[in-house]
């Protein structure tokens, strides 16, 4: 799913028509949520795409055009940067462009002190573009206590956080409306709508509007939208609805509701049903939906389709043989501007900042790491847990599967140290050196685990190992993230860069969604005596088949 967007569109061509994906006779809403329309360039009516469109853990997500560029938003929970922007100029291509929150600065646990902040953090949140003052708007809702509003000029950043607001806005949407006006929709089965002062500092009004029948159970993730006049609240049953209220009255409502789809057949094998995600519309006037499909141990990944509205103005998912279909024509869109960075690929770390496919377990300790002709990882925590240890670098697996290859120097480790190469969850595993006596060895490792409250429960019992020597090694895990049996990863390494002798017994991925984010490759170093010790990453690459 990396393929470039040259590539995407070298197969045949489709008329325009086909293209957009709206029937005959179906209207052509006005742009919402801070689309606008644009007279680019001459539109392309192109080849297919496959789904999912991102085979990476992008959940929860919102999504909104501006101008002739498309941004995704999604959640993070206890990773640090959160809420990754997503930019794409064709809906089928992505890159990560950002992270709309720099630092998870809601207390101790975020920073591993004291306490932990696992499957907290970044859940389902908002992301929005004003016109009147050209900016980007995230807003999410921390801990059940308040909720956060963060601003910026560009989706690069800054980021700063413009305000905190004491209600707790669950799983909220928010609305700029054609007024200027900003509106939330938020809950968990009582549904209900916040209108905040101009400046978007203060809440002005909040009211319920929909409780949820006992017959459909639960609605949450809320997309809030006005399309030709009628207001939508898009709302999702977790974790094989999604249903959509409309008000012709007002964002207060009252608001009807429409099943949008149920137990739908998605197109992941072994996967689940799409959804919680967002509408957005094209600058042809044709509608998609961007929702995430169940697929652990890999996460939860985006696919895209594209709807057609009723005369009415209720939307309607178009499927293929009654599925959400694995492959679609592709969107009509201008030409994009450039190819979008791949989420595969080398890094050096070179220059002054990590790239936006980083993302820290919790929140580093800035003073002990460094980047700029490699990753310098200093231990910052002492501790036999990794679950504990700071500064432990991520980056999201491609799947269906996929291969991360490290380029390690260990000549600066000290007695007690280790370092290395995992794969991350509630349940782990990693390949790695340990420092003991003056002596290295590499070793793999299995059988971490944490409990559903997320308080570990074994740190790990070295499976396999050999001496090395020297100070350069290369590290490699191999992940199979498919739903379904075995989903094995396995681990190797190599003394030059070429021959990789595989280390250890295969380790199955566990694919239990409770602990919401997927498996990530991490790099890791902590020290269990005392601190000191440091590696240097020269090298990282992921690469797919």
């Amino acid at each position: 799913m990396e393929m470039s967007w040259t590539h995407q569109n070298l197969t045949r061509r489709r008329t325009l028509a086909a293209a957009t994906g709206l029937a005959a006779g179906a209207f052509l809403p006005h742009a919402a949520h801070g689309a606008h329309q644009s007279h680019g360039p001459a539109l392309t009516a192109a080849a297919e795409y496959t789904n999912p469109v991102i085979w990476q853990d992008f959940a929860d997500i919102d999504v909104i055009r501006v101008g002739d560029t498309y941004y995704a938003s999604a959640s993070t929970m206890h990773y640090s940067p959160g809420a990754p922007v997503l930019r794409s100029y064709d809906l089928v291509n992505w890159e990560i462009a950002g992270h709309s929150v720099p630092r998870l600065d809601f207390g101790a646990k975020y920073d591993l002190n004291g306490a932990r902040g696992y499957v907290r953090g970044i859940w389902a949140s908002s992301l929005a573009y004003r016109p009147s003052n050209r900016t980007f708007y995230w807003l999410g809702q921390i801990d059940f206590a308040r909720t956060y509003v963060y601003t910026a000029t560009a989706v690069e950043g800054p980021w700063n956080r413009l305000t905190t607001i004491g209600t707790p806005y669950y799983d909220a949407g928010l609305l700029v409306d054609s007024d200027d006006s900003l509106y939330v929709a938020y809950g968990n089965t009582v549904i209900s709508v916040a209108r905040l002062s101009p400046d978007g500092r203060e809440q002005v009004r909040t009211q319920e509007v929909f409780r949820t029948p006992s017959s459909v159970g639960t609605l949450e993730g809320a997309r809030f939208y006005r399309i030709n006049g009628q207001y939508y609240i898009f709302l999702t049953r977790p974790a094989n609805g999604q249903y959509v209220l409309k008000s012709s009255g007002g964002p207060f409502g009252p608001y009807t509701m429409r099943q949008v789809l149920l137990d739908l057949r998605g197109p992941i094998p072994g996967g689940g049903v799409p959804h919680q995600g967002g509408l957005v519309q094209t600058q042809s006037g044709a509608w998609y939906y961007l929702a995430f499909v169940d697929a652990y141990p890999g996460g939860r990944v985006p696919a895209l389709a594209p709807v057609t509205w009723t005369p009415d103005g209720w939307p309607v998912v178009q499927l293929v043989n009654g599925a959400w279909g694995t492959s679609y024509p592709s969107p009509a869109v201008p030409a994009p501007p450039r190819p979008v960075t791949p989420m595969t690929g080398v890094d050096t770390f070179d220059g002054t900042a990590l790239t936006p496919r980083w993302e820290w377990n919790h929140n580093p300790d800035d003073t002990r790491w460094s980047v700029g002709g490699g990753l310098t990882l200093r231990t910052a925590t002492v501790t036999n847990d990794l679950y504990w240890a700071r500064n432990t670098l991520t980056h999201r697996i491609q799947g269906p599967t996929s291969t991360a290859t490290v380029q390690l120097d260990f000549s600066a480790m000290r007695d007690g140290d280790r370092a290395g190469l995992a794969l991350l969850r509630d349940s782990s595993a990693w390949i790695g050196l340990k420092r003991d006596g003056g002596v290295t060895r590499v070793v793999m490792v299995g059988g971490l685990a944490m409990d559903t409250s997320w308080n570990t429960t074994h740190t790990g019992t070295e499976l396999a190992g050999a001496s090395v020597s020297g100070g350069r090694i290369w590290l490699r895990a191999n992940a199979d993230i498919r739903p379904g049996a075995p989903r094995p990863g396995t681990f190797s390494y190599s003394t030059d860069g070429t021959t990789f002798t595989r280390l250890g017994p295969a380790f199955s991925l566990g694919n239990d969604w409770r602990f919401f984010m997927g498996y990530r490759f991490a790099l890791f170093n902590h020290a269990t005596r005392a601190l000191g010790g440091a590696v240097r990453v020269a090298r990282f690459e992921l690469s797919a088949p």
